[in-house]
């Protein structure tokens, strides 16, 4: 029951506290607030549907911003108001009795789960509403632009494919980058890779100008010297007569 002491120290002050809620048995912390007229028994049923301890056996300890304890709510029937609890405090709940982690843990909960072939026979899920209605990227103007990206993209590979038909292993090239000077070397791979889609011919220059030693990603496609190995694309490379350069330093 409430003394005169505790309602004196109600009216002085503020009726409501803002306060910030932690447990020992879970990571979260929420900002509550409460009324300074609410009994300690009261507040721990509230703490009780906060936290998910049990307002039988928890302990509700009262704590600065610093972490530092002021004092402990062990008086069920005071009102929170007789306490010394300032805005911004720390109302910290301790209940041996709740493992910790126990209502963060979902490895045991059962987790409901459909195949792509299921959902996709499915005629209330999401996706079948959008297809009906035509929305998203099943909009008719999507499906115009995803169809000529396709295209595109066809399109593109089959110039590639063309070009690197015309390159053939062993061939010697000069080798035009953007940005780059023109390298001479010799064809030592044509074909798809592993690291990018598309048709990639792999270089063995004749000076260190490369990127690798004819392997990439951990798998080899062929070998050269460190540095002297580079992939590009099939319309980088021109094969013909390209002797390899003489750089006489003695001639300078």
């Amino acid at each position: 029951m409430a003394t005169a002491s505790d309602i004196n120290l109600i009216e002085s002050g503020k009726q409501f506290v803002n306060v910030f809620v932690t447990s020992n048995f879970n990571s979260f912390m929420s900002e509550r607030r409460f009324d300074r007229g609410m009994t300690v028994l009261e507040l721990k049923q509230k703490m009780e549907l906060l936290t998910g301890g049990s307002m039988h056996t928890m302990t509700i300890v009262v704590k600065t911003k610093e972490e530092k304890i002021v004092c402990s709510l062990d008086n069920n029937d005071a009102l929170l108001g007789s306490f010394h609890i300032d805005d911004g405090m720390i109302l910290h709940v301790e209940d041996k009795s709740t493992r910790v982690g126990e209502f963060e843990d979902t490895s045991a909960v059962p987790k409901f789960e459909m195949s792509t072939d299921d959902y996709n026979k499915r005629s209330d899920s999401v996706k079948a509403f959008k297809l009906r209605n035509k929305l998203g990227r099943f909009s008719d103007t999507h499906m115009v632009d995803e169809k000529e990206r396709e295209e595109e993209e066809k399109r593109k590979l089959a110039e590639e494919q063309a070009a690197a038909d015309r390159i053939k292993t062993g061939d010697r090239c000069e080798v035009r980058t953007a940005g780059m000077p023109t390298r001479r070397g010799t064809v030592r791979y044509v074909g798809k890779t592993k690291f990018k889609e598309g048709f990639w011919v792999g270089v063995q220059y004749d000076e260190p100008h490369g990127k690798n030693d004819g392997s990439v990603g951990g798998h080899r496609y062929f070998e050269c010297p460190n540095k002297y190995g580079s992939f590009v694309k099939p319309n980088q490379v021109t094969v013909g007569d390209f002797p390899e350069e003489d750089f006489d330093l003695d001639e300078m």
